[in-house]
């Protein structure tokens, strides 16, 4: 006697195919996946019940950044300023002229 088997075809082999994987198992993907884009949507300040007014937020913050790291960069180039120009200055006018 052969080995004879028949398969028979599963209720769910359409929801399946569309799925890409089992009911059970890509509904656990997503939970997963889920919760971990909410904790880094949480990182960066958005809140889930006005979405639309926390990603207005968060481009105000990229543009306050972008200002304030600008405001930053122009307060330590005064400040070095204040030290590296008369020094660069004096040295220009005490050096000797070197011979050729």
């Amino acid at each position: 006697m052969p080995n004879d088997t028949r398969e028979l075809p599963a209720s769910h082999d359409g929801l399946s195919r569309f799925l890409g994987g089992s009911p059970l198992t890509v509904a656990f993907r997503l939970i997963l996946l889920s919760i971990l884009v909410g904790v880094v949507l949480a990182a960066i300040g958005f809140d889930p019940w006005n979405i639309v007014n926390s990603i207005r937020l968060l481009f105000r913050r990229i543009w306050d950044l972008g200002f304030d790291a600008i405001n930053g960069l122009w307060r330590y180039f005064l400040l070095g300023a204040v030290i590296v120009i008369p020094i660069w200055l004096l040295s220009r006018l005490f050096s000797t002229p070197r011979p050729r």
